[in-house]
């Protein structure tokens, strides 16, 4: 008999946690592993656990979705990312093909498609909740119509992704020095850099900045 199919969940909710984990205690071939409840906690849950498939919110504090979604494929290449989320839209579709996740499931209708979708990443598939067919469509034609326009974004580095988003969640320097263990200096200089890098002037466009990418949410 092949063992179960290992899985992270990860979502800055317990009670949704508790729902998914209920949903799957009935199937014999799931096994949940692991809980996280923000992203920084679902990347360190990945390495520890090596799961086959981590169910990944987009909007979690600390590291978002998107960012956590990218290192844990760079870190656990064997862990498959599953975006389970309320964002119907193409912007956030593209960021999640660019972060490397495998599916793409909408909460709303997570109970009738989110067994399904885990069993079929597992076997090495993508899959995406069928009501974004038409948006998959419109995104595919615009990659067809014109080469993707250069987003600055793609130039940050992780340090400077990491400390966008802690900025924008309204850490201060000396905090985020602590969470990331690095000297105060070192910070200011990744968001001096990361400023200059998104043309951004203070802290209110960076926020609104990190607001309009996904990278944190109301």
């Amino acid at each position: 008999m092949a063992r179960p199919i290992r899985i992270l969940l990860a979502d800055d909710h317990a009670n949704l946690r508790d729902g998914i984990r209920a949903l799957l205690s009935d199937e014999t071939d799931l096994n949940v592993v692991g809980e996280a409840e923000n992203g920084r906690q679902a990347l360190e849950q990945a390495r520890a656990l090596r799961p086959d498939i981590v169910i990944m919110d987009i909007g979690m504090p600390l590291l978002s979705g998107l960012e956590a979604t990218t290192q844990i494929r760079r870190d656990v290449p064997e862990a498959r990312v599953l975006i389970l989320t309320m964002h119907q839209n193409e912007e956030y579709l593209a960021h999640v093909l660019a972060a490397g996740a495998s599916g793409y499931v909408l909460k709303d209708v997570a109970g009738r498609e989110l067994v399904s979708a885990i069993r079929q990443v597992a076997g090495g598939e993508a899959f995406f909740s069928p009501s974004m067919t038409k948006t998959l469509t419109s995104l595919y034609l615009h990659s067809l119509e014109a080469e993707r326009t250069h987003d600055p974004y793609d130039d940050l580095t992780i340090r400077e992704r990491e400390v966008l988003q802690l900025v924008a969640e309204g850490f201060t320097n000396h905090q985020i020095a602590e969470m990331l263990k690095l000297s105060i200096k070192t910070v200011k200089t990744h968001r001096l850099h990361l400023m200059q890098k998104l043309d951004l002037h203070d802290r209110t466009e960076l926020v609104k900045y990190a607001f309009q990418k996904g990278i944190i949410t109301a």
